[in-house]
């Protein structure tokens, strides 16, 4: 599937407590994205995103806003090939 890719993201700032994953999840199966969001033990936000490129990287510049009440300082993003995720979800 050449049309598809994978993005592994990492998300730095205020991203934990402010909906992030929530609307993360929403705005991905709005866009056909498949993949999982989580807050990490370190105050970031981690995702996977798998899906035609343009949409994937559409969640990747997504990131950068986030939340109406995030405020994201760093997206760290690396692409690969997908893994075949199906549907997104919230991970704890």
């Amino acid at each position: 599937m050449a049309d598809r890719t994978r993005a592994h993201v990492y998300v730095t700032g205020r991203v934990q407590g402010v909906f992030y994953r929530a609307s993360t999840r929403d705005e991905a199966r709005e866009r056909g994205v498949d993949g999982w969001v989580m807050n990490i033990e370190d105050g970031r936000v981690e995702a996977v995103f798998e899906g035609p490129v343009e949409a994937v990287e559409a969640m990747v510049e997504w990131c950068h806003e986030g939340s109406d009440r995030a405020h994201v300082e760093d997206v760290e993003a690396e692409y690969g090939d997908p893994e075949g995720l199906d549907g997104f979800r919230i991970r704890r």
